[in-house]
């Protein structure tokens, strides 16, 4: 198939300045790798969306197909731990950013970034999932590897109506933990309740300007989309020993806080970098996302759109406006 075109999201810079279209590709002009796949799903994240406009510089060569995950079928393979018909997974690494990603028919990986998929789990789900997914599952697997349990007490998920917020609440529910989602849409309450979540905090209820170093203890644990002065005041409510997983920053990367809910609460900060996790603790994420992980609305939380519908939806993410998961259907 060296010489069939298909069809490629690709993001480009002309004149400084972020062009992305479709446009027919070979497998020719692929990146290297050793497993070739017949991509069947993608999905939308807020990184897809900063690399797809330009809002953010995330990519890193041009140009690039984007797309920082995918799910396929493999159609040639040079590593024998994978075969022809093999289903698979691969997100992160360099996938979207500087090597050609997931908005294409068919992509070329290293074998070293491919995943394959689990039991439990099928092809739409593991993009349902996806980069969100995996993260949130990240994320619930490192506090707990840090002593969080859900007699510990309330865990509250900031960004709460986003994919990694909504897969964190359904994950953590399904684990038993009394869930609290933060968010400052009030228009999403039932949602999130339909998630799991025991309650819903508006954003809008705190007093973001006058964030004390220490404050009332409320949080065993707690997921963070956002990071800036919402990350700030969780660290000030974390109760003793608490675990924070800092997961991202959609509202700012800047952390103004003090030591003290480290030092005289012993919190602990753990920062979760999906991009780049060792593949056998990457595996056992995805295992768990198969098995006790598994969240039980991800349907409910999940749309589907065409790949040609796939320019139309990166605003909702740049404005704040997405909601749960999207996947691009590659297969249709």
């Amino acid at each position: 198939m060296s010489m069939d075109k298909f069809k490629a999201y690709r993001i480009n810079e002309v004149e400084k300045k972020t062009v992305a279209g479709f446009v027919d590709m070979t497998q020719d002009e692929l990146d290297p790798g050793e497993v070739v796949i017949r991509v069947a799903y993608s999905g939308v994240n807020y990184k897809d969306a900063l690399a797809a406009t330009g809002a953010g510089k995330v990519i890193r060569r041009y140009p690039c197909v984007g797309g920082i995950d995918l799910s396929g079928t493999v159609v040639e393979s040079a590593d024998a731990r994978f075969k022809k018909g093999d289903a698979v997974i691969a997100t992160s690494y360099d996938i979207g950013v500087a090597h050609h990603g997931g908005y294409a028919e068919y992509a070329r990986v290293p074998a070293d970034w491919v995943v394959p998929m689990p039991r439990g789990l099928n092809l739409f789900e593991s993009m349902a999932l996806g980069t969100a997914g995996y993260t949130a599952a990240l994320g619930v697997v490192r506090m707990e590897a840090n002593g969080l349990a859900p007699a510990n007490g309330p865990v509250i998920v900031s960004g709460a109506s986003g994919g990694v917020g909504s897969i964190a609440i359904d994950i953590l529910a399904g684990l038993g933990y009394q869930v609290v989602a933060l968010t400052g849409k009030e228009s999403e309450t039932d949602y999130l309740k339909g998630l799991g979540a025991k309650e819903v905090k508006l954003r809008q209820s705190l007093d973001l300007a006058k964030i004390r170093p220490l404050d009332k203890t409320l949080w065993a644990g707690a997921v963070d989309n956002l990071g800036g002065d919402v990350l700030a005041w969780i660290a000030s409510t974390m109760q003793q020993g608490g675990t924070i997983a800092s997961i991202g920053l959609a509202a700012s990367p800047t952390l103004n806080t003090t030591v003290l809910p480290f030092i005289l609460r012993g919190a602990c900060l753990l920062g979760i970098d999906s991009g780049y996790t060792p593949m056998p603790l990457r595996q056992q994420v995805w295992a768990r996302l198969a098995t006790d992980m598994k969240p039980k609305h991800l349907a409910g939380m999940t749309r589907t759109i065409a790949f040609e519908q796939l320019p139309t939806v990166f605003d909702e993410f740049i404005k704040g406006k997405a909601k749960g998961r999207i996947v691009v259907d590659l297969a249709a």
